[in-house]
Order: structure tokens, then sequence, then C-alpha cells
């Protein structure tokens, strides 16, 4: 009976370590996995390294992905980070106000 109470402490952390950080970890991991595969053409992603772009093509492993008008890159189906909104302000520059525009710096102070 001793030793079961010895354990209890170390598994205890065990199943704190499970709760906290492997399960949602596995879950974010399975819902990447679900974004990657259900992607369309003509979907707007933004890969991994920042890059925003367009879903041009799709193969098994590779999606082609328009990052400027003829720019076409491949990158593999783990490269794309995330699905970008139809609507997303913080994507397109044009919703904000135009360099030179609005406020200056001097001025907000």
């Amino acid at each position: 009976m001793s030793t079961l109470v010895n354990l209890l402490p170390i598994i205890l952390i065990a199943l704190v370590f499970w709760l906290l950080i492997i399960r949602p970890q596995t879950r974010r991991q399975k819902e990447l996995v679900r974004m990657q595969g259900s992607l369309t053409v003509g979907d707007r992603v933004m890969l991994t390294s920042g890059v925003f772009g367009e879903v041009h093509e799709i193969t098994d492993e590779h999606v082609g992905v328009e990052i400027a008008d003829g720019v076409v890159v491949r990158v593999v189906r783990g490269a794309i980070g995330s699905i970008i909104p139809a609507h997303d302000p913080l994507e397109d520059p044009t919703d904000g106000p135009a360099l030179g525009e609005g406020r200056t710096e001097t001025e907000e102070r």
C-alpha cells in the first residue's frame, strides 16, 4: 500500500501533463490535418512561412499556390498554415488608409 502512495504524485503529474499539454496539441494537429485535407481550388491561404496566396491546383501531396499574378509555387500540404476567410481586413491592404493618409505619428500623441 505504501508503494502505491509513493507512486501517486508521479501518476498525478503524468495525468496533469497529459491533460494540459498532450491532449490539446493532438486536437490542434488533427484540426490542422483536417483543414489541409479540405483545401479546394480558389481558397485563399497563408503558408506557414507567412506568405499569402490562392490555391491554384491540388495534387495528392502538393498544392500549387499563386502568390502573385502568374507566379505559382508548389508546396507540400503541410506548408499550408491556415485558410483565410473570404474578407480578412488584415490581409487586404486596400481596406485601410493609404500611406500618407490619416493622422501622422506626431498627431496621435
